[in-house]
């Protein structure tokens, strides 16, 4: 394991541990009918957490959304929901931008409570308290910031013009450059600030420099980015950060050190932090609850949250399993049944496990929109669908979804006509001495335990809920998990050439040998 990788870990642990013990936090918000978003919900259950997808599915909306959530004390008409989401309505009645009833609802963690605050939208935006009498906003200190910015000629103009006026320069204490020394690496003998008015501007000194001061022009886009977040963030205290595009201008090993030192910054100074990104370095370097992966329907424009979030969209979207074939299957005992049977295929195909990507953790409900999300990003190619043998009749609307976009998807189906546990328990019953001697048991002794667990199980639950329990029951009584009792049969099945995991295994090699060639 690398050190930042290490470094990371601890982080993410202690973030964790502080997570239980604070009594305020924005715990989610809710969005209906703003900008396209029909209705979203997204919670934040890390203190640093990445807003993720392709563009125009609502990541800025939802974190401008966020800095209305609280009071900001010194700022109370800047973070209000008519100044972050205006509306234009000119003269001419074709120019105007439609209004609707709209909601902005936030669920909070206060003093230890749970409270609830909503803007609402009709003639005007209005506060609503949930019916709670004498209920107020609550108030925290807020940052928001896009770091993708000073790039208008207007803007720079008028910063140049401060040149012009009587401007007041103070010099940024040491204690605010920690955040930049540790991410950038320089050494500054001094960082002024020059203020008139609302403008200001960065002048730097770096130590072994052949320039002896220069200001933000002359620095890198992610050099200004970094000093400017240093600046403003390391006087904060419980304060709620949001940042829009925060990889912007940064190359990818600063970009993981910059959310390193932006979750070690929220643990000391107990800040909650929200950031955008469409970069896979800033997702892989928070923990997989903090990543929320935004998605918009092609068809019905609806913008969804993933849940819950998935690696294998992420490798796939963020082009990161360009030489890994990607399986998208439904839970754990579906990937138990396919590494079981790779287990016979790799030495076949001189392959190994970490050649495939394997996610799960779904229902067959959400397929289809899985096969709309790759489709969108020519990614299918790329990534396998197997589903369980009770979803075989979804076959043709998943083929022709992926025609949609010109692509092809042909999904597999694991053996049996019902949840695979049900063709795992068949197998090992049927098999039962055989069986026995894989898993270090005699085989009467597994044929009286299977036939016990039946008999107590026998009219209790539904038959497809039956098996489930039945198996989980035997894999307790001989000390596996059920997982290790599924890749057990898959790889002896596979390896017998018995049906019907003879005809899974053909399948599976032929799409497998289909994605080599391409």
């Amino acid at each position: 394991m690398s050190l930042i990788r290490r470094e990371l870990d601890e982080v993410w642990n202690a973030l964790r541990a502080a997570a239980n013990r604070r009594r305020s936090a924005l715990q989610a918000v809710r969005i209906r009918n703003l900008r396209g978003i029909g209705e979203l919900r997204v919670p934040f259950a890390y203190p640093v957490s990445v807003l993720a997808g392709p563009n125009r599915c609502g990541k800025t909306t939802v974190l401008l959304a966020c800095a209305c959530a609280y009071r900001v004390p010194d700022r109370p008409r800047d973070f209000v929901p008519g100044a972050l989401f205006p509306n234009f309505a000119g003269r001419q009645g074709a120019f105007l931008d439609a209004v609707q009833p709209t909601e902005l609802a936030f669920e909070y963690l206060q003093q230890g409570a749970p409270v609830s605050m909503a803007w609402r939208r009709g003639a005007s935006w209005n506060r609503s308290y949930m019916g709670r009498k004498s209920a107020g906003q609550p108030e925290r200190a807020l940052y928001l910031r896009t770091l993708a910015n000073l790039t208008n000629p207007s803007e720079v103009r008028g910063i140049l013009q401060l040149a012009r006026k009587e401007f007041q320069a103070t010099e940024v204490t040491p204690d605010l450059l920690i955040f930049a020394d540790r991410i950038l690496g320089h050494r500054y003998r001094r960082l002024s600030l020059i203020e008139a008015g609302a403008r200001d501007l960065l002048f730097a000194d770096v130590r072994a420099s052949r320039q002896t001061s220069y200001s933000e022009f002359h620095m890198s886009s992610g050099e200004r980015a970094i000093l400017r977040l240093s600046k403003d963030l390391s006087q904060l205290r419980d304060a709620l950060v949001l940042i829009d595009e925060v990889d912007v201008g940064l190359h990818p090993y600063t970009q993981q050190q910059t959310m390193l030192e932006l979750q070690r910054l929220a643990l000391r100074r107990e800040l909650q932090v929200i950031v955008a990104t469409h970069s896979p370095v800033v997702l892989d370097s928070v923990p997989e609850e903090a990543r929320l992966f935004l998605d918009r329907d092609d068809e019905t424009e609806e913008v969804r949250l993933v849940p819950p979030y998935r690696d294998l969209l992420q490798k796939a979207l963020y082009g990161q399993s360009r030489d890994q074939l990607s399986i998208l299957c439904e839970d754990a005992i579906a990937e138990a049944l396919i590494h079981g049977v790779l287990d016979v295929l790799n030495p076949e195909l001189g392959m190994r496990h970490d050649d495939f990507v394997i996610g799960r953790d779904t229902g067959q409900d959400e397929f289809p929109s899985h096969v709309r999300t790759l489709g969108k990003f020519k990614k299918l190619s790329d990534v396998l669908v197997v589903l369980d043998g009770d979803a075989r009749g979804r076959e043709t609307e998943l083929r022709d979804i992926a025609s949609r976009f010109g692509q092809v998807v042909q999904p597999l189906f694991l053996p049996g006509e019902g949840p695979p546990e049900g063709w795992i328990w068949d197998t090992l019953r049927s098999r039962a001495r055989e069986y026995a001697t894989a898993l270090g048991i005699l085989g009467d002794d597994m044929v009286a335990a299977m036939g016990r667990i039946e008999q107590l199980l026998a009219g209790s639950v539904q038959q497809r809920d039956r098996t489930k329990a039945a198996l989980r029951a035997f894999a307790e009584q001989v000390n596996r998990s059920e997982s290790e009792l599924a890749r057990t049969v898959a790889q002896r099945e596979t390896a017998a050439g018995r049906a019907p995991m003879a005809s899974f295994r053909i399948e599976l090699r032929e799409q497998i040998e289909a994605w080599r060639r391409r």
